[in-house]
């Protein structure tokens, strides 16, 4: 399934038993994908956001730990981390083998708060994309009005998963028309255009990632094909996908998002109520 799962997602590679273990301490907080190889560990992450990698020392063969290494490398934002249910000197040996292929964490089960601290790795996942662009749109909004911020904030959180703009309408709870009549009597871009201008900005931050191409960006993002998504860029940018994985890098399409999208309107941006109820209502400014 090639799409943003709406829950918090864990990849984990583990023995049936730790798995059964794995399930029934921490199951209904997260999505959990059971691999049974690497490769599968690797498409997953390519597919979906998933928020950790969980690998038991016993289910990596010799031959898979390059494919570690890509999974490390390919993917730094994704931790990868070693679980440890039993020791025994076969398994410590792969564990300095996984240590010398990248994995840097380590959670021993058998210890009295193994268990703890993995249920707060997938029980409070991080989501270091969103913070970023949080971190920098948010205080870009100046003095904007509560309900134009309340905008921003949900439009970044949703962008990756939302494609139109009756979906995004509804999760902000104001009918279709409504909505986008009042960012035009507004004078502000439409809000079909912020939506697109969001969702490359996660594109950008996807492709920082090199362990992924640009056709995983584009089915991450539920564009219908990567043609479809270079179609958007041209039209959006006037750029391949090719330049734009070169030129704009996270904090690059950022800057560009403020600078088109939030500094122009910033003076309207103090008196826009785009979420408000009986905002369209005669003599409210």
């Amino acid at each position: 399934m090639r799409s943003i799962n709406s829950l918090a997602t864990v990849a984990t590679l583990l023995e049936s038993d730790e798995r059964t273990r794995f399930d029934a301490a921490v199951g209904g907080r997260f999505a959990a994908l059971h691999a049974r190889t690497v490769n599968e560990v690797l498409q997953a992450v390519r597919e979906r956001p998933v928020h950790a990698v969980l690998v038991s020392p016993r289910c990596v063969a010799r031959e898979q730990l390059s494919e570690v290494a890509r999974l490390v490398s390919g993917f730094p934002g994704v931790p990868t981390v070693a679980v440890l249910s039993e020791h025994d000197p076969s398994t410590s040996e792969r564990l300095l083998d996984l240590g010398a292929h990248g994995v840097r964490t380590l959670f021993d089960l058998s210890a009295r708060d193994g268990w703890r601290r993995l249920r707060d790795l997938v029980s409070h996942p991080a989501t270091p994309t969103i913070a970023r662009i949080l971190e920098r749109v948010l205080p870009a909004l100046d003095d904007a009005t509560p309900s134009s911020r309340q905008f921003f904030e949900i439009l970044v959180r949703v962008g990756p998963s939302t494609t139109t703009v009756r979906t995004l309408a509804r999760r902000v709870g104001v009918p279709p028309s409504t909505f986008m009549s009042r960012f035009f009597r507004g004078g502000f871009p439409s809000p079909k255009r912020y939506l697109a201008a969001i969702r490359l900005v996660y594109a950008a931050g996807l492709l920082e990632s090199p362990g992924l191409s640009v056709a995983d960006a584009a089915y991450r993002l539920d564009y219908s094909s990567p043609q479809s998504f270079g179609r958007h860029l041209r039209a959006a940018l006037g750029v391949t996908a090719t330049e734009f994985r070169r030129r704009y890098p996270l904090n690059a399409a950022l800057d560009d998002f403020v600078a088109r999208m939030i500094v122009p309107f910033r003076m309207r941006l103090r008196t826009f109520h785009p979420l408000d109820h009986g905002v369209d209502e005669p003599g409210r400014h």
